[in-house]
């Protein structure tokens, strides 16, 4: 296992990451992701830490709160010491009926931050992340209010997850001017069959230094190599059979399997674990999110962490999952690459 900075920061989170979605399953969408119980969770989380791990992901939404729960437990029973993991959650979603119960308001940041504390059993949160956008609180009362939690001692780093590359870069430039708390990572949607990110985002990530944290890296199972092109399952369960999400360009992600296939049988894989290990290969990914139900799951998960691909590998793989041309990325890309060169050292030839 490897360990890689968040960010532009001297903390150490290893490059795969327990998500806990999966713990608890009570209401609506939850209940068709997952829905195990403590003793489960107890042995998800063991199986993690013993493998190296020492990030956990989850979230006040998740399952309206029992997730956290379950986790902090999960942390008690096996007597894990504070130091020894990085606890990460989120807020943003509806956790009550009341108009003020959701968002980002600098009222729901901090009374949410309290009640995931109590929830988690922990005095402290190592990553505080706003889960999504809130187009009505404005980006100032936002960081204004983390930089209050992380001054209090309550949460010693934050992140945003799902923004755009634009609004970070609001948000950092706030932050600057106003000696707040800096975001630290950004937690997004990421796959070889979904490269979106690459287009803005990931660039912007790299210029600022700014963490990358990978959720649903097997785009919802789809590319675990269980799935047949109209989308139905080989074995008949699996959870796009009931909750068909995210999004994918199906043509491309198929094209994506049928040439991870061959590579996968070359290294005695599974097709999961070259998905998962082609993003442990991308220089923007600080750390790969990944959940699970079963302890197979996540020990063949985790078993990504051991594979190499080889430069023709990457390259195949590039090639296939490559995004089609959009503005203003290729007119960048034709007008700039006269300096590209410079930028990397090579003084372009003047005779």
């Amino acid at each position: 296992m490897k360990y890689n900075p968040l960010g532009r920061t001297g903390l150490l989170v290893s490059e795969l990451c327990l998500g806990t979605m999966t713990f608890g399953g009570q209401g609506g969408i939850w209940e068709q992701i997952g829905g195990l119980a403590q003793e489960s969770a107890d042995g998800l989380v063991r199986a993690a830490l013993d493998a190296g791990i020492n990030f956990l992901d989850t979230a006040n939404v998740y399952s309206n709160g029992l997730s956290e729960q379950i986790t902090g437990q999960a942390l008690r029973n096996l007597g894990v010491a504070r130091d020894d993991v990085v606890v990460a959650t989120k807020v943003l979603g509806p956790m009550g009926d009341g108009p003020n119960a959701r968002g980002a308001s600098r009222a729901h940041i901090i009374a949410q931050c309290h009640a995931s504390l109590k929830r988690l059993q922990l005095d402290h949160i190592d990553l505080y992340q706003i889960h999504g956008v809130d187009p009505i609180t404005p980006i100032e009362e936002t960081m204004e209010a983390l930089d209050t939690l992380v001054r209090s001692g309550a949460v010693r780093y934050v992140g945003v997850s799902n923004w755009a590359a634009w609004q970070i870069s609001k948000a950092l430039g706030i932050a600057e001017r106003k000696h707040l708390a800096m975001i630290r990572s950004l937690q997004a949607y990421y796959t070889i069959a979904g490269r979106d990110l690459e287009r803005e985002i990931a660039l912007m990530l790299d210029e600022e230094q700014v963490g990358l944290l990978v959720w649903s890296p097997l785009a919802g199972g789809l590319l675990s190599g269980k799935y047949h092109r109209d989308g139905t399952s080989v074995s008949g369960d699996g959870r796009r059979a009931s909750f068909d999400f995210p999004p994918v360009n199906r043509d491309r992600a198929f094209a994506v399997i049928d040439a991870m296939r061959p590579i996968a049988e070359a290294h005695g894989r599974s097709v999961a674990q070259i998905a998962i290990a082609w993003l442990l290969h991308r220089k923007v990914v600080t750390s790969v999110i990944i959940g699970a139900k079963r302890p197979d799951q996540l020990q063949d998960n985790i078993a990504a962490t051991t594979v190499t691909l080889s430069p023709e590998e990457l390259t195949t793989l590039d090639a296939v999952s490559a995004l089609p041309p959009e503005y203003p990325g290729w007119m960048i890309e034709r007008q700039s690459g006269y300096r590209a060169g410079a930028k990397a050292g090579e003084l372009p030839k003047t005779s």
